[in-house]
């Protein structure tokens, strides 16, 4: 507790589906010092803005959680956008970190830095091995990137900055636009939509055969949040609960938990995204105690009833 107390926490994305859960979790801490600067009064491409929010709050610590993300739909269709915002927000907040002296930077990478063809479960030794899945390849290298200029500045200038790489996170207040929305959520509105109207079959995308692994947000949080208590090493560590599932039998848990009854038709035209993902927990849990609490089923059913009672 006196720990967070004599903190002062910028949070970038701390509005957001995850930065939400974290800002909860710092003021049950203790944290009263917690600044979430929102886009319209901070963008932090700008590096005029960035300058502007480290000078007006003074902070001790950042955790940059901000990120331009979606489902492989969306990776498709603005490879060039999440590649350079993503990779633009990074470099510049590391660098104003730098100049500013900040004393810890936490940056939130992605799972989608792995190579495609990774060995599982996922170590991160093996995060080099080749190159990342093509969906999501650029949003994949722009924040893999930031772990170079983070492990360079620590050698460089001794900026303490730590870098964690959190698997696919679902829950409660995630995005459920089908646009953009990852599978979860995704597959959760199209499954309770499809109940409501009566619609006989729902068309999932490709073949139902890969693999992924699902964190609760707020397990997501929690992990987040003890990085930033112990750990201070310019290694990148995997933040995930180690349970693997097929996207096949994600759809039907799914469509058993939201009550659809009806067919599931795959399209085999549209691509499967890498075929496995599954991360070795291990370093996390030995450097700062994390392991991963809420059972599958049970997130899910706590995502489902808010989607239910919070839809428009």
């Amino acid at each position: 507790m006196n720990f967070w107390q004599e903190q002062r926490v910028i949070i970038t994305g701390g509005a957001g589906f995850l930065g939400s859960f974290v800002v909860a979790g710092l003021k049950t801490r203790g944290c009263t010092n917690i600044f979430v600067p929102r886009s319209r009064d901070c963008n932090l491409l700008d590096r005029v803005a960035i300058i502007r929010l480290f000078e007006d709050t003074q902070p001790t610590m950042v955790l940059h959680l901000a990120a331009v993300v979606g489902g492989i739909g969306a990776n498709r269709e603005h490879p060039g956008k999440f590649f350079y915002e993503n990779a633009i927000m990074g470099i510049e907040l590391i660098e104003q970190a730098r100049q500013f002296h900040l004393s810890k930077l936490l940056i939130a990478g992605t799972i989608c830095a792995y190579p495609k063809f990774t060995p599982v479960p996922f170590q991160e030794k093996d995060l080099w091995n080749g190159y990342p899945e093509e969906t999501n390849a650029p949003y994949g290298i722009a924040k893999k990137a930031i772990l170079v200029q983070c492990q360079a500045y620590r050698q460089e200038y001794g900026l303490n900055a730590v870098y964690l790489l959190p698997v696919n996170l679902y829950g409660p207040r995630d995005n459920f636009d089908p646009q953009s929305s990852h599978v979860i959520p995704a597959l959760i509105k199209k499954c309770v939509d499809a109940r409501e109207r009566g619609d006989k079959f729902i068309e999932c995308w490709g073949t139902g055969n890969p693999t992924r692994e699902f964190l609760y947000v707020e397990d997501a949080a929690e992990g987040i949040l003890r990085a930033a208590e112990h750990y201070n090493k310019p290694d990148p560590v995997n933040l995930g609960s180690g349970r693997e599932i097929s996207v096949r039998d994600l759809v039907n848990l799914i469509a058993k938990l939201t009550g659809f009854t009806g067919e599931i038709r795959w399209d085999p035209t549209k691509p499967d995204g890498q075929p496995r993902r599954c991360l070795n927990v291990e370093k996390a849990q030995r450097e700062f105690g994390f392991l991963a609490r809420t059972p599958f089923e049970e997130g899910l059913r706590k995502t489902i009833q808010w989607y239910e009672e919070n839809r428009p």
